[in-house]
């Protein structure tokens, strides 16, 4: 959508003001950005024609009518919407420009309650090793050539063990520096959303990956960030998620997964092995232990589906 001249976001400077003020203050990510301004441009077009001092609830009450009943949008969608809008308006308070938010009392629909999905243990080992498999595939045919050279492939071999390994967000791994890894390559310094700091632990296999990945790396290619392409600038979350998707294929699996499925999947095996929730709470890098606690109920199913397809008496 292009910009949209609109009186609710006037003086029009004031939403990149906004998004810059979220990224380096709130610390909220690029992506987060992005979904705020679309947000925004899309509640202009709604309100278009009224000052944006001037909304009041029942005009939210009808735009939440339009974006859930006109536009059928999920509540997840619908609240990100809200999100934006809220807090653009706090923003307006900050300022001093205005006395209350208009939106401080408004009712939204609950999250709908969603078990994530991840891989079993047998799936990912087939995942893991599709990026060797395909290198390997590919030498055996010269006359057809690389697709990619071996340091690419070992590259994203290396990818996708760390995002296992780490339960890492592909934001995260993209712009790793390698001054981030410490430990003997044992340990990484992440900064995660709201740019908190955490600590990950990296695996025996994902280290031994990174470091084939490192030693096959052109030297053409090398720079401060641990993850690179051809040019050595980072990857963008873009080409991870293509990526990925090959390696889905190629592996027998659904490739409308999304990466973010690795990181489910990292938590779900942490706990279905007996880690405990605060301990996988601080490598996810939740504020909250309720938001890991989803996984526990993810590990409960499959123990009750096992149960009752395995008991006698069930």
């Amino acid at each position: 959508m292009t910009d949209v001249e609109s009186p609710w976001l006037a003086p029009k400077k004031w939403v990149p003001d906004f998004l810059r003020y979220l990224e380096s203050e709130k610390g909220h990510s690029l992506k987060t950005s992005r979904n705020y301004r679309q947000s925004l441009l899309e509640a202009s077009v709604f309100f278009v024609g009224k000052e944006w001092t001037n909304l009041e609830m029942l005009d939210f009450r009808r735009y939440l009518y339009h974006l859930s009943q006109e536009k059928t949008l999920k509540s997840a969608s619908i609240r990100l919407h809200f999100s934006a809008m809220r807090s653009f308006y706090q923003y307006q308070l900050k300022l001093g420009l205005l006395k209350e938010s208009p939106l401080a009392q408004l009712k939204l629909p609950a999250k709908e309650k969603r078990l994530p999905l991840f891989l079993s243990e047998e799936q990912m080992s087939a995942f893991l090793e599709a990026p060797s498999q395909l290198m390997a595939e590919s030498g055996k045919n010269p006359k057809r050539g690389r697709a990619m050279e071996t340091w690419q492939y070992l590259r994203d071999a290396a990818i996708l063990e760390i995002l296992y390994s780490t339960g890492m967000r592909i934001d995260e791994l993209v712009t790793l520096k390698i001054a981030a890894i410490y430990g003997e390559g044992r340990e990484i310094r992440v900064v995660g959303k709201g740019k908190k700091e955490r600590i990950v632990m990296l695996g025996a296999k994902a280290r031994k990956a990174y470091a084939e990945y490192r030693e096959h790396l052109p030297e053409m290619a090398r720079s401060d960030f641990a993850i690179v392409a051809g040019n050595g600038k980072a990857l963008s979350a873009r080409m991870v998620q293509l990526m990925f998707k090959k390696y889905l294929l190629r592996a027998g699996l659904d490739h409308k997964l999304s990466p973010h499925k690795l990181r489910h999947s990292f938590a779900t095996h942490l706990l279905d092995r007996g880690a405990d929730l605060r301990s996988v709470q601080e490598l996810l890098g939740h504020e909250n232990v309720a938001t890991t606690q989803v996984y526990t109920q993810v590990t409960a199913e499959r123990l009750r589906s096992s149960y009752l397809q395995a008991h006698p008496r069930a």
